[in-house]
Formats: C-alpha cells, sequence, structure tokens
C-alpha cells in the first residue's frame, strides 16, 4: 500500500473518533484573583477530568496532578497512563482566552517510538462557535495516526479537516517530512493566526527563531470554504476560523479510539517554553 494511501486511511479513520476577538498578553506573574488547575508559562489552566469516555478519542482523562504537571524547572508534562485497569489521558484547558497572535512553544520529547495510536495536541478550541467558525480550532499535532511505520510525526492544521465528513478535506492539513533526526531531539513550534492566513514553522532546538528552520507551511483565503460536519450538525462554510471572547488553549495527550497502546505501556510528553504573542 502506497504512503499516500495509507495516510487517507488513517485520515478517514481520524474523523469518526474526534469529537476534536479579544486578547491580553501574557502575564509576568498571574493576575490577583485568577485561579486555576495549574500554573504554567504565564497562565493559568483547569484540568479536563472525566471518569467517562468522552472526546477526542472517546477517552478518559484524569484531571489530577498524577496525569499533568509542572515541574520545579517550569516544564509541562502530559501523560496517557493505566490506573485501575483502565487508560486515562490528559488534557488542560486555558482559563483565559487566546485569539490571533502567534504561539511558540518546545517539545523536549523524542516521539519517534511513541505507539501508533497516541496523539498529541497544542491547539485553539471554543465550545460556542461551532456554527459560524467551526470551534475556532487551528492545531499542531505529533501522531503516526494509526499507521505504525509512520515517521512523518508532525501535523499542522486548520479545522475543519474530516470530522464526520465522506472524505477528508486533505489541504487543510499538512504533514511535513522532517528528518527523524531533528524528531529524536528537543524542537520548537509556532504557529501565527491571523484573519487572512496561519503560517506554521519547526526549528531545530529551544530557541524561537532558531537557526535552523526544518518545516514550513502556509494556509490562507486563496483556499476552498469547507463546512465541519459532525453527527447532524453542519456548520457554515470556513475558510480561516475567527476566534472570539471564549476561545481557548489547549494541550492534551490522548489515544485514537480510545484504544490502549499496542505495547501496554505509560506514554509522557514534556513541553518546555510555551509563549503567546497576541496580533
Amino acid at each position: 500500500m502506497s504512503k499516500i494511501k495509507s495516510y487517507l486511511i488513517a485520515f478517514l479513520s481520524i474523523g469518526s473518533l474526534l469529537f476534536s476577538c479579544k486578547q491580553s498578553p501574557p502575564p509576568e506573574l498571574p493576575n490577583e484573583g485568577e485561579k486555576g488547575d495549574l500554573y504554567f508559562s504565564g497562565y493559568y489552566f483547569n484540568y479536563k477530568d472525566r471518569p467517562t469516555p468522552v472526546g477526542p478519542g472517546p477517552n478518559r482523562f484524569l484531571g489530577t496532578a498524577e496525569n499533568v504537571w509542572v515541574d520545579s524547572t517550569g516544564n509541562l508534562h502530559l501523560r496517557i497512563a493505566k490506573k485501575n485497569n483502565l487508560w486515562y489521558c490528559s488534557e488542560i484547558i486555558s482559563t483565559r482566552e487566546f485569539g490571533y497572535g502567534t504561539y511558540v512553544f518546545t517539545c523536549l520529547t523524542d516521539i519517534r517510538n511513541f505507539d501508533r495510536k497516541t496523539v498529541f495536541g497544542f491547539f485553539t478550541w471554543d465550545d460556542y462557535s461551532f456554527q459560524e467558525q467551526a470551534n475556532s480550532e487551528v492545531d499542531i499535532e505529533f501522531s503516526k495516526w494509526n499507521v505504525a511505520g509512520d515517521t512523518d510525526l508532525v501535523n499542522y492544521a486548520v479545522q475543519p479537516v474530516i470530522f464526520s465528513n465522506p472524505t477528508p478535506y486533505l489541504e487543510r492539513s499538512n504533514k511535513p517530512p522532517i528528518p527523524t533526526s531533528y524528531i529524536s531531539k528537543p524542537m520548537t513550534h509556532m504557529m501565527k493566526w491571523t484573519p487572512n492566513e496561519i503560517i506554521w514553522e519547526s526549528y531545530e532546538g529551544e530557541n524561537y527563531p532558531g537557526v535552523n528552520k526544518v518545516a514550513s507551511w502556509r494556509f490562507d483565503t486563496t483556499n476552498i470554504a469547507r463546512k465541519k460536519i459532525e453527527g447532524s450538525r453542519v456548520s457554515d462554510s470556513i475558510i480561516i476560523p475567527a476566534p472570539s471572547d471564549s476561545t481557548n488553549l489547549r494541550f492534551n495527550f490522548w489515544l485514537l479510539n480510545g484504544s490502549a497502546p499496542d505495547n501496554g505501556l505509560n506514554h509522557e510528553i514534556v513541553i518546555k517554553n510555551f509563549k503567546y504573542t497576541p496580533l
């Protein structure tokens, strides 16, 4: 089977699995009265805590410091782990709104040997903008998307991509061919979200902009408007989704179809140096 065909099958399978403005600058310290479950890189986040399966996946999400925590150096840890014979994933949701601007984070983890069913997501989301803005979702994801031999592990995407659509909108997602020699080491990733274009870039090392840009992609208003189809719901046609004052930022680490990893092992990913600069 060709690699392109494998990706198409993977995209189609993902579609049935996902249930996947005002800004303010990052504060040096939390504002008085602001609170959340976890403080990372100048922002508070709340845990997603779901003892019964929900999207994405569907999966169970453990909303405690067992699965998500910030260590003494300020790095964020997210786990997929087995507890009481059940698999639990992790997700955190910003307490403040995010929108147009530049998003940068560094991944410290070698993701080459992650199970084919694991997905790390860094993305914007809005529970209230499905109809007009397809949930205002822009993504950077790390996954093999159920293709065990896949080596193109970084995915840039702007929703809607697939969900319940009969075929994926392939032009709304890009998997750049990044050599595994870079994937095995710390890499810094950027996405810049504006009304007229979205730009993604990935760099070797822990700096932005780094000396060695190993991948990039641009999506703009010359693309086709698409509708997000989710069950019986159909959104308006979207090219570049817009944020609103209820759009937040999320990090998650989850399992395709809620299935246990093939190797039966817990997985952990470590994120460093998140930064947001409003437009």
